[in-house]
């Protein structure tokens, strides 16, 4: 059985819940869900911009966490809640993957956890040569 690391991250529902920010499995590394949180566990104030560049933030520190880099990132899915935002969101993912080019997906969704959220981000990344 491949050995899991896992990592944790300010957000308020991974106990109660039961989930990791982040876990490695092999040369694998899978990142949750990631909304816009600070690191006191309250909602990033902004724009839907400000709010992807802290998932991101998260994303890549939890990668980072486990032994990974953001060039290691070969996923994203973003869940945004107003089409509306869908410039905003991607030029923050372009700013931070320009270089990389993960495959990505982008999913109008009708809400997500807390109101105030307008994007959740999940990502994978391959680490090494496993």
């Amino acid at each position: 059985m491949t050995e899991r690391q896992r990592t944790q991250s300010a957000s308020p529902y991974e106990e109660s819940i039961g989930f990791s920010r982040a876990i490695r499995a092999g040369n694998r590394i899978l990142v949750s869900g990631t909304a816009p949180v600070e690191a006191d566990g309250s909602s990033t104030p902004g724009d839907a911009e400000a709010q992807t560049e802290r998932c991101l933030d998260i994303i890549v520190g939890s990668i980072r966490a486990l032994g990974g880099t953001r060039t290691d990132i070969v996923r994203t899915r973003m869940f945004i809640t107003d089409p509306a935002d869908a410039d905003a969101i991607g030029r923050a993912h372009g700013r931070r993957f320009a270089d990389v080019r993960p495959a990505a997906t982008m999913v109008v969704v009708s809400a997500l956890l807390r109101p105030e959220w307008r994007v959740e981000i999940e990502a994978e990344a391959l680490v090494g040569d496993e």
